[in-house]
């Protein structure tokens, strides 16, 4: 009656026997590390470990060891204020060929990664990492948004043939436009109305002055606003999730303001370029006409600017721009078919389009020159004081000669490497932030406070499993024992599931992996009830244990059920701490099912089943 077949035997240990070896690489937490990582190649230059390790060396810094991959190497440290030590020291020494960062490994042995089994991720409030509050820049937004109607403006009426004086950006915000006569006011008026509809349109007489006076609608400005918070917050999200910041918080709060949090990350000016990096492109035709030489001298033609290749190599280009970053609305990283080198394809809005055919189509035979713009935020000490500053990038990365009319879609090629192309790409897809951000509120969560919250929330995890234990043991004897294993068991199914699927553990999820503890006994209870109940109505130990397991099932799996829908309510409309502890909340459920029906069946039967049994014993339950 109480037997399981041989195939249910082994399911639980290999489930149990998988769990563990996903569950063990938390055992062994982080070890701080510096990242080296060339700046614009795809793999480390020849001599890069023997350099690194020789300024450490010379310094006196202790290390454990060093990591190399083909495009970084990784230096261990035994703690974090070393780690910041090397850090200072290899920028210093390294200069701005290498990217040095800091950042927290697993500290997996070997055997585990050949698995590929890794400790899940922890949130902000246990690993530590920054958290940012920005302010988006409402007023830049309604400026960018009169000048960008302020275009479209003048382009309209000249392809209407409505004669006006001047069309500028109002200093109390909105457009005004003059005119020599109030019949092109009404014309311009009549033109206005069927091609904007959304704005709002004033007629000015001062000063005997023929004006009108436009003005974005309160919908249309609610509109502009919002939309350009929605804008930046998709820029920072793709921006840090392509440089690998597990588990990033960006999300809007308010009207005007984006909450940054980046776990792991301890290096608050690292952050900072982070969010802050830009990266565009211009095209440019050569000036082939300009003498160079003079220019360098510092006589620059009027029509040109001067510029300089990667390689150093100066370069006269004309002060008219083609087509900006701004009009580029895709791109993406590849190779060149013919010279087999990195490229990034470009794709261009309609009226980016329109400009470079038309450029293009008048200039055959002329060369072209691709402008990288790159703003990189930055902190540099003087005098023990954090001075941030912004250093512009500007250099020539590709000259070509124009041979056939461009279109919406080409390419370019002369970047360094594939890594290179793929970073392009990257901010040039995400674009640049559509309104100016300031930093309001910044906050650093150390290593020490991320481990003081692990310790007390491991502690309550602790203490909670010991007390439901003792509880168990008590009241059931050797069938609370037995709840107990399962128990264990349901914690390391709950840390491995959670692993595997890379969930993050903050800690309100702690708090869940408290709360499954206690909800995991509680179908045990269930059980054991039953089982008592049906021996006091005189039932045989065997029939009460059969009896027990089945007709309490029903009622686990009710009340389950009801737990699992209301953690999904959670999820679904929480925030990222009410996310956390909802998601460790339903696996433990989950989990717990399987554990402490499944699980400590098996354990019973194992004990009990091939027995004849005439009582359960005082120590049995």
């Amino acid at each position: 009656m109480n037997q399981y077949p041989l195939w249910k035997y082994l399911l639980i240990v290999v489930v149990m026997a998988v769990a563990t070896v996903y569950a063990l690489p938390n055992l062994y937490g982080d070890r701080p590390v510096v990242q080296v990582a060339p700046a614009r190649s795809d793999t480390l230059a020849e001599g890069t470990v023997h350099r690194v390790e020789t300024v450490l060396k010379d310094a006196g810094i202790a290390y454990q060891g060093v990591e190399p991959s083909p495009d970084r190497l990784s230096v261990l440290f035994s703690d974090t204020e070393t780690q910041m030590r090397a850090q200072d020291l290899l920028k210093q020494s390294l200069g701005d060929e290498y990217t040095v960062a800091l950042n927290l490994v697993p500290a997996t042995p070997a055997w585990l990664k050949a698995f590929n089994a890794v400790p899940m991720y922890l949130g902000l409030d246990l690993r530590g990492g920054v958290h940012f509050l920005m302010q988006v820049d409402m007023k830049a937004v309604l400026q960018q948004a009169d000048e960008r109607y302020i275009s479209d403006l003048r382009d309209m009426l000249r392809k209407d043939k409505v004669r006006y004086r001047s069309i500028l950006r109002s200093e109390q915000g909105g457009v005004d436009i003059q005119f020599t006569s109030a019949a092109d006011r009404s014309a311009a008026q009549q033109v206005i109305g069927r091609e904007l509809p959304a704005l709002v349109v004033r007629e000015l007489d001062e000063g005997g002055v023929v004006a009108l006076h436009l003005a974005l609608s309160d919908q249309e400005l609610r509109e502009a606003k919002r939309q350009a918070v929605l804008q930046n917050v998709t820029t920072l999200r793709n921006r840090v999730n392509e440089l690998g910041v597990a588990e990033p918080v960006i999300q809007q709060q308010g009207l005007e303001r984006i909450v940054v949090q980046l776990p792991g990350v301890q290096d608050p000016a690292r952050a900072k370029e982070i969010l802050g990096a830009t990266a565009t492109l211009e095209f440019r035709l050569v000036d082939t006409s300009g003498d160079v030489e003079a220019a360098v001298a510092g006589r620059v033609p009027v029509e040109s600017k001067l510029y300089r290749e990667r390689n150093g190599t100066p370069l006269l280009l004309k002060k008219r721009i083609i087509v900006t970053g701004d009009q580029i609305i895709d791109a993406a990283s590849g190779i060149d078919s013919q010279s087999g080198t990195p490229a990034v394809f470009i794709t261009l809005d309609g009226k980016g389009a329109a400009h470079i055919s038309a450029v293009t189509k008048d200039n055959i035979g002329k060369p072209m020159a691709v402008v990288f713009i790159e703003n990189k935020p930055e902190t540099r000490m003087i005098d023990g004081v954090a001075v941030h500053e912004t250093r512009t990038v500007q250099e020539v990365i590709n000259v070509a000669t124009i041979r056939d009319q461009l279109s919406k879609r080409f390419q370019i090629s002369g970047l360094d490497s594939t890594r290179e192309a793929r970073d392009l790409a990257l901010l040039l897809r995400a674009g640049a932030l559509s309104a100016p951000m300031e930093i309001i509120e910044e906050r650093t969560v150390g290593p020490s406070l991320g481990q003081d919250n692990i310790d007390q929330g491991l502690r309550s995890v602790i203490v909670g499993f010991v007390l439901v234990m003792v509880f168990m043991v008590v009241w059931y004897r050797m069938f609370g024992m037995v709840a107990n294993l399962a128990l264990l068991l349901n914690v390391v199914l709950i840390t491995a599931v959670m692993s595997l699927l890379q969930f993050t553990l903050t800690l309100p999820g702690i708090a869940g992996i408290v709360l499954t503890i206690g909800m995991a006994v509680d179908a045990n209870v269930l059980i054991f009830e039953r089982i008592k109940e049906e021996l006091r109505n005189g039932n045989t130990p065997h029939a009460s244990i059969h009896a027990g397991y089945d007709k309490a099932f029903a009622t686990i799996t009710d009340s389950n059920l009801t737990t699992l829908l209301a953690t999904m309510v959670l999820y679904a409309f929480g925030t990222g701490p009410i996310k956390g502890f909802a998601v460790t909340l339903s696996i433990g459920i989950l989990t717990s099912m399987f554990t402490a029906i499944l699980g400590t069946r098996a354990i019973i039967n194992l004990a009990y089943g091939g027995r004849k049994l005439t009582r359960l014993g005082k120590l049995a339950i």
